[in-house]
C-alpha cells in the first residue's frame, strides 16, 4: 500500500489485540510503560508514554533514529468475553475438558499438531492432566474418609445391637444401606471441598484458566463463536475511521490467540475495500502464535480463508514473530503452509523470523526466566538485553513502518512450512455488516 511517499512515519494508530486474557486493558498500558523505558535505557533512545482518557489506549511520544515519532496504542478489548466463559463452575470445566479433548482427539488435530512442536501441545496436555489428577486424589480423599466414617458407624451400630444378643443380619436389618449412605454422604462433599481449594489455588497453577483457553478455542470445533464474530465487527469500524487519520501507518499486533483474531480482522479490512490507495500503509505484526490450534479443526474454514487471502495481498505487511524458547507458541511454523492453505504460487507473507530469546537475551535473564513460561510467552512484549533486528518499540512507536523496516527480509531457513493440518477446506463467508 501506498505510504504516502514519505521516508519515515510521523504519526501511528496500533492497535493491540491480547491473546484470552480476563484481565483489563491496564496490565499492557503499565507493561508497556515499564518495559519501553527499560528498552530505551538500553538501546539509546527516548520513549515517553502518557495515558489516554480511555482505559483502553495510551499516547507515545519517540525519538528514535534521528526522528520524533508520536503514536496512539489501542488494546482492542475482548477480556469481558473471556470472563464470561470463564464463569463455569467446577463441573463446568470438566464437562469441557471431556467434550474438548474428545474434539481434538477424534478429529485426529491433536496427532498432527504434535508434529509441529511438542512444546505447545504439551501446554495442551497440561491442564487435562493436572485437573484429572486433582478430581482423582479428591476422590481418593472422599472415598478415604467416607469408608472410615461408614466403617465407624455401622460398626458401632453392630456392636450396639450386640450387647443386646442379637446377630445381625446386615442384609436384613439394612446395615448396608446405612453404610452406602454414611460413605456418599462423606466422601461427595469431601471431594467437592478438596476440588473447590484446588480451584482456588489456580492462580498458581493456570490449570482452570488454560483449559477454558482451549475450550473456548474448540468449542465450535473452529469457527469463531459468534460473539467473537461480533466482536470482530466492532473491531474493524474502529480501523476503518483509523485508516482514514492523518496517520503514515496503521499497526494491527495480535499476540498470543489474539493472532488469529488479527488474522481475520485485516482480511475483513482488505474485503470490505474501505482504505484509501494513498492512505496509511496497514501491517500485521503476529506475536507467539498458536494459529494451528483453530485452524487445524474441521470447521475453521473462515480462519483457513482468511489466511490464505493475506498471503497473497499486495495491501500489507506481515511480520510473524516466535521463539523456539517460548514453549507455548508453535514456533517458527508458517501458519498459512502448515494450515494447508498455501497458494501455489504469489505467497508474499508472512515474514517468519524468531525472536531467538538464546541470543537477545543474557544468560542470567533467561535463567531468571527459567520455567516461567507464561512470562517467556510475553517476552515478545518487553525489553531485550541484546536485541536484533526485532525491537517491539521501534516497531510500535519507530519512524519506520513495519515494511520499511523489514524490507528485503526473509523468513528464518528454520522455519516450519510443511502442510500438517488434515482440514483444508475454505469457505465462501459472508462479509460481516
Amino acid at each position: 500500500m501506498n505510504q504516502r511517499g514519505k521516508t519515515h512515519v510521523a504519526r501511528r494508530r496500533v492497535f493491540y489485540i491480547p491473546g484470552y486474557d480476563p484481565y483489563p486493558p491496564r496490565r499492557y498500558r503499565e507493561l508497556y510503560r515499564t518495559e519501553s523505558r527499560k528498552q530505551a535505557v538500553i538501546s539509546g533512545y527516548r520513549i515517553e508514554q502518557k495515558s489516554d482518557r480511555s482505559d483502553t489506549g495510551w499516547q507515545v511520544r519517540a525519538e528514535m533514529e534521528g526522528e520524533k515519532i508520536q503514536s496512539r496504542v489501542d488494546v482492542l478489548v475482548w477480556n469481558d468475553l473471556v470472563q464470561k466463559s470463564m464463569a463455569t463452575g467446577i463441573a463446568g470445566t470438566y464437562a469441557a475438558l471431556f467434550k474438548t479433548a474428545w474434539i481434538y482427539i477424534s478429529t485426529g488435530t491433536l496427532r498432527r499438531l504434535s508434529w509441529l512442536a511438542k512444546g505447545p501441545v504439551l501446554a495442551a496436555l497440561y491442564p487435562v492432566a493436572l485437573l484429572l489428577g486433582q478430581l482423582l486424589l479428591a476422590w481418593i480423599a472422599g472415598s478415604w474418609l467416607g469408608g472410615l466414617a461408614a466403617w465407624l458407624v455401622t460398626g458401632g451400630a453392630t456392636g450396639l445391637v450386640g450387647l443386646f444378643g442379637i446377630t445381625p443380619n446386615l442384609q436384613t436389618f439394612g446395615w448396608s444401606l446405612l453404610n452406602g449412605a454414611v460413605f456418599w454422604a462423606i466422601c461427595l462433599p469431601v471431594a467437592l471441598v478438596v476440588l473447590r481449594w484446588f480451584k482456588s489455588q489456580d492462580d498458581k497453577t493456570y490449570a482452570y484458566y488454560l483449559m477454558h483457553d482451549y475450550a473456548y478455542t474448540a468449542s465450535r470445533r473452529g469457527a469463531y463463536p459468534d460473539e467473537i464474530e461480533a466482536r470482530l465487527v466492532e473491531f474493524r469500524h474502529r480501523i476503518d475511521a483509523a485508516m482514514r487519520e492523518d496517520v503514515d501507518e496503521v499497526l494491527i499486533v495480535g499476540h498470543s490467540s489474539g493472532a488469529q483474531l488479527a488474522v481475520s480482522l485485516v482480511a475483513d479490512i482488505l474485503r470490505a475495500r474501505r482504505f484509501e490507495i494513498d492512505g496509511p500503509a496497514l501491517s500485521l505484526l503476529t506475536l507467539g502464535q498458536v494459529i494451528p490450534m483453530v485452524s487445524f479443526l474441521p470447521e475453521a474454514q473462515r480462519l483457513r480463508r482468511d489466511l490464505r487471502l493475506l498471503s497473497t495481498s499486495d495491501a500489507i505487511t506481515w511480520l510473524d514473530v516466535s521463539a523456539p524458547g517460548d514453549g507455548c507458541s508453535f514456533a517458527l511454523s508458517e501458519p498459512v503452509a502448515v494450515s494447508g492453505v498455501a497458494p501455489d504460487t504469489g505467497q508474499k507473507w508472512p515474514i517468519v523470523i524468531s525472536a531467538a530469546f538464546s541470543q537477545t537475551l543474557k544468560p542470567e535473564t533467561l535463567k531468571k526466566l527459567k520455567h516461567r513460561y507464561f512470562r517467556l510467552h510475553f517476552q515478545y512484549l518487553c525489553a531485550f538485553d541484546q536485541p536484533g533486528d526485532y525491537d517491539y518499540f521501534k516497531i510500535t512507536a519507530g519512524p519506520k513502518t513495519l515494511g520499511q523496516r523489514f524490507e528485503g527480509r526473509r523468513s528464518s531457513q528454520n522455519r516450519i512450512d510443511v502442510p500438517a493440518s488434515r482440514f483444508t477446506s475454505i469457505e465462501s463467508t459472508a462479509m460481516p455488516e
